[in-house]
């Protein structure tokens, strides 16, 4: 799945040109119109980043930008899209938590400029990984089996993690050691492995002794199944 982007901006025309080049760009757009409605698309699907307008119907920008910012793990980027150009505007928008402000009117390549800009400084995680049943959201270090959260350990979150990113790739023992244990001596730590998919298969498969998603690839390793 693509990083998602949520653009908050009232003007549909506006709202749909940022997002046909935020889609262009790789992108998933997500498009709310009013402050409530940010709220709860934001609940839902937990964006990497967000286009924020400040003039908005029902809860303005402003006070949007404090709710996402005050106290939540996630922490999206925010870049404020307004038609307040004042400085004492701009800082009061950085002040509420904003990583960039950029004002109307705009380009669209230089406001797709400044996302990838806050993207990299922020070196957030924004890529969600949803594969055969299963949702991965790195940001968040949740694993969701259709409707049910698991709980995974921290090595069975990387290797399932690992094992997901690169679908349908097979990995040795050695490899997978790279990846959860790297100072870790591989005849052991392969060990460690079979331990952690064992486990792994008891969480994530219907039939553990048949499983359908984490593959032994015999005399060579592991994969996990792109259905």
């Amino acid at each position: 799945m693509k990083p998602e982007i949520l653009i908050v901006e009232d003007d549909p025309k506006i709202s749909n040109l940022v997002a046909l080049y935020v889609k262009n760009s790789g992108y998933e757009a997500l498009q709310a119109y009013d402050g409530e409605e940010a709220m709860r698309l934001y609940s839902e699907q937990k964006p990497c980043l967000i286009i924020l307008d400040l003039m908005l119907p029902k809860i303005s920008g402003e006070e949007f930008c404090e709710w996402v910012k005050e106290g939540r793990e996630d922490d999206p980027g925010v870049i404020m899209l307004s038609a307040k150009a004042k400085t004492d505007d701009k800082i009061s928008g950085l002040k509420l938590g904003a990583d960039d402000y950029v004002t109307k009117p705009f380009s669209p390549e230089e406001l797709m400029a400044h996302v990838e800009a806050v993207l990299r400084r922020t070196g957030r995680v924004c890529q969600k990984i949803v594969l055969n049943g299963l949702v991965i959201k790195p940001r968040k270090g949740e694993v969701w089996l259709y409707d049910q959260l698991l709980e995974l350990t921290h090595y069975e979150f990387n290797l399932l993690y690992f094992l997901m990113e690169n679908a349908e790739h097979v990995f040795t023992r050695e490899q997978l050691v790279q990846q959860i244990h790297p100072y870790g001596e591989s005849e052991i730590m392969g060990r460690t492995i079979d331990a952690h998919i064992k486990k792994l298969r008891r969480k994530i498969e219907r039939d553990p002794a048949k499983p359908e998603r984490i593959l032994t690839v015999r005399g060579m390793g592991y994969k996990f199944v792109q259905n």
